[in-house]
């Protein structure tokens, strides 16, 4: 007898009184599918997941996750008491991958306020702006966070200062604010579905990143869709999940302050028991050395950073036998390193996926022999989501037929933060524009082909032109300022900058002056100058394609 179907299996997972049900309705004002049998909020999902069982790995600090529950009910206590925080509140995120950055977003979630993920990387100029567009009056910030938000001089914000023993004003410590609280329980909140729960800021292809504003429905249908791909590719395969011998644990070697990290690697391990073991910054040495001392069962990560443990696995020889799975996503795998991943890792089989921050990071996936069959397309389309391709008037494309990318469900952000233009740009009725070029063939598999939106996709960073293209414009010396992708063997792409200038200005000196300006992931690897005005087209555009092409010629790199 033939195994069932992906599209059976999806059905029967999902029928009425099963676990992962399915009901239409309607979610953030669109018609939606959406489970039935999900926490209604993130504090019923911390609060139904209590256990003894390690959770959160950093250094030598092991925390179960009930002790990081308690310290999170505490520093609950400590917003509204202390700070007078309450429900619609915005409070900052802005640290690494210290344990404290969970507490903070399980706290600030709990009681109805809204989490603003900060990136750790943005320099004060960029902070300043992320806290001003959300009205962040709080931020949890560590030591070299808050002398950003510092030298930014924001009068109304105030700061916890995590592991710091600095004094800067407007700050109080965290670990002696949580000591006024200890051993109260989560002060009760009344938080509905639909509420907003957090903010992450994603690079558009104009001006400052955008505030993507997220529904506590949103988070869990990323989650709980998750599950539902897993159990379905398990049936599909006539393979019964066993109970794992030991403890599932899980790297958490990107961001948390990405959707990537927070939600497929932070949150997802909540249900699913696994530790959490956490890297300060990404060394493929130090991974390999977690991977092996605390068995990692599954990794997620962009080409970039899967491409670096291949090649430290393979140099050193050192035993990466507990890995089981190894996630994607961010940016594509040359097809290369998808059957890498199979020959340097005994017992892990790769997969991958398409997502946004807009998605919650659910979108499309693909994994194991399918993958491997299929090594160039980012999979098929999750339960809760709608995907289709649309033409340049509007029409719904056939298969195979490369078009925009579009897609709507319960996943689906509510909207952008006080950014009605972008609202405007990006939403189509009941559907999210991508920006993606793309394809699904007659299976419904996703290919992704090209990108509409003004982007550089940096080891899974996305970086708007247009914001670095500003930065170079505040140069005195810079007249004109064309800032595009040229291609990348280890991170994929590279920044890349034609200039027009009035006088000649060294690389070393536009690098130092974008410091202040620009996180550094940001700031362009490859210059051109010239001392003539911008090639452009007829419509006075400067001429971007064109100029990326030359720049790569220039550079020796494949256009």
């Amino acid at each position: 007898m033939a195994n069932p179907t992906r599209a059976q299996c999806l059905a029967q997972l999902t029928a009425p009184g099963e676990p992962y049900e399915l009901a239409e309705g309607v979610v953030n004002g669109r018609p939606s599918r959406f489970f039935v049998n999900a926490p209604t909020n993130l504090h019923a999902l911390f609060e139904s997941t209590l256990s003894d069982l390690p959770f959160m790995i950093y250094e030598d600090s092991r925390e179960t996750f009930r002790s990081m529950y308690l310290k999170s009910a505490a520093l609950s206590h400590a917003l509204i008491d202390r700070c007078g925080v309450v429900p619609g509140d915005r409070v900052g995120i802005a640290m690494r991958n210290y344990p404290e950055w969970v507490v903070a977003y399980t706290a600030i979630t709990s009681i109805g306020a809204v989490a603003v993920a900060l990136n750790a990387l943005w320099q004060s100029e960029e902070i300043a702006y992320g806290l001003s567009h959300a009205g962040v009056t709080w931020v949890i910030a560590d030591d070299e966070r808050v002398a950003r938000i510092h030298e930014a001089h924001l009068p109304g914000v105030q700061c916890i200062a995590v592991r710091s023993q600095s004094n800067h004003a407007n700050t109080v410590h965290f670990e002696g604010l949580l000591e006024d609280f200890t051993g109260q329980s989560m002060p009760a909140a009344d938080v509905g579905p639909d509420d907003p729960a957090t903010i992450f800021f994603t690079s558009g292809s104009t001006g400052f990143p955008k505030g993507a504003v997220s529904s506590h429905r949103n988070i869990i249908s990323a989650l709980f869709s998750w599950e539902l791909d897993l159990a379905a590719r398990q049936l599909e395969m006539g393979v019964a999940p066993e109970p794992p011998q030991h403890q599932p644990g899980t790297l958490l070697a990107v961001p948390l302050f990405h959707t990537t990290g927070s939600n497929a690697v932070y949150l997802q391990s909540y249900r699913a028991q696994r530790k959490l073991v956490s890297m300060y910054r990404w060394d493929p040495a130090d991974a390999a050395r977690l991977i092996e001392r605390e068995n990692i069962t599954s990794f997620v990560a962009p080409a970039a950073m899967t491409g670096d443990l291949i090649q430290y696995a393979q140099q050193v020889g050192i035993d990466l036998s507990s890995l089981v799975s190894v996630g994607g996503g961010g940016a594509p795998r040359a097809p290369a390193q998808v059957r890498s991943i199979q020959k340097t890792f005994k017992a892990a089989l790769p997969s991958t996926g398409w997502g946004m921050t807009e998605t919650n990071a659910i979108g499309t996936g693909i994994g194991g022999e399918d993958y491997l069959a299929r090594p160039e397309s980012s999979g098929r389309a999750s339960a809760v989501l709608d995907l289709k391709i649309v033409g340049e008037h509007g029409q719904t494309l056939s298969p195979k037929t490369p078009g925009e990318l579009w897609v709507r469900g319960a996943s689906v952000i509510i909207n952008y933060w006080n950014r009605p233009d972008a609202n405007a740009e990006s939403f189509s009725g009941d559907w999210l524009k991508t920006g993606d070029i793309a394809y699904l063939d007659d299976e419904g598999y996703l290919y992704i082909v090209d990108r509409m939106k003004d982007l550089v996709i940096r080891g899974g960073e996305n970086i708007g032109c247009a914001e670095v293209e500003a930065a170079l414009l505040m140069h005195p010396d810079v007249l004109e300022a064309s800032v595009y992708a040229l291609p990348d063997a280890r991170l994929g792409e590279e920044v890349g900058a034609t200039l027009y200038t009035q006088r000649a200005i060294s690389e070393d000196d536009l690098r130092t002056f974008l410091i202040g300006h620009l996180a550094k992931f940001k700031i362009p690897r490859y210059f051109i100058m010239t001392t003539e005005p911008l090639l452009r087209i007829a419509s006075g555009k400067i001429d971007k394609r064109l100029i990326r092409a030359s720049a790569a010629q220039t550079h020796g790199l494949d256009s």
